[in-house]
């Protein structure tokens, strides 16, 4: 699962960040409020973790902000203002959940479990191209009704050329979706992991579906 974490307080942020990789989330940080809206909508995650006291920008803006965009990636509010007005202020503004300081990171986790399940209970939980299938539910990816078993990052960039068929996505745009923007990748890894994709789900099958765009990036399509 991709998280966004959107919270000023560092050290918090990087104990969430560091207990919910352990949990095998996949976590993106951002520390002020217009930082964590262009993070929000460049890049797609399963749910967003937001503060409501943030500089720059609010979390009630940033929420309002989202869903008046037509991002509908559910919204974990964490806030030390726990009075009812601030409560119905962020749910009618588009929050899903609301969590207040302190908590405990057992509740965190189930609150993000639960938010996930919503989410996935819509279709889009299914994507298909062709006679390839991804689960986002489930993670499970199946080719001609076979079976393929890919690593937790080649699950992220075919989900993610999935969710864009027939559209040309840069290597930039691959990076920031698949690794973050914490992490230092280089082209040469999205291309061993595009190699590393195309042997599971192409090789095995006459029509190949992931393309490579010469100097633009790589496609996914009949």
């Amino acid at each position: 699962m991709r998280v966004l974490i959107v919270e000023d307080e560092k050290d918090m942020a990087e104990v969430l960040k560091e207990g919910l990789e352990e949990e095998d989330y996949f976590v993106s940080l951002a520390f002020d409020g217009l930082s964590g809206l262009e993070v929000a909508r460049s890049c797609e995650f399963d749910v967003i973790v937001l503060d409501v006291m943030l500089p720059k920008l609010d979390g009630f803006e940033v929420a309002r902000r989202l869903r008046n965009r037509g991002n509908r990636t559910p919204i974990l509010m964490l806030t030390a203002r726990d009075t009812v007005p601030d409560v119905v202020k962020g749910l009618d503004l588009g929050a899903d959940d609301y969590l207040t300081k302190p908590f405990s990171f057992a509740v965190l986790l189930a609150r993000l479990r639960a938010a996930s399940r919503r989410q996935y209970a819509q279709p889009t939980s299914l994507l298909r191209v062709a006679d390839l299938v991804v689960n986002r539910a489930t993670r499970e990816v199946f080719r001609a009704k076979r079976e393929i078993n890919l690593t937790a990052t080649e699950f992220r960039l075919l989900e993610f050329l999935m969710r864009r068929p027939g559209v040309v996505v840069s290597r930039n745009a691959i990076v920031e979706a698949v690794w973050g923007f914490d992490d230092e990748v280089n082209d040469n890894t999205v291309d061993a992991f595009i190699r590393l994709v195309r042997r599971k789900v192409d090789d095995p099958h006459e029509e190949k579906l992931i393309k490579t765009v010469r100097g633009a990036g790589y496609t996914l399509r009949a």
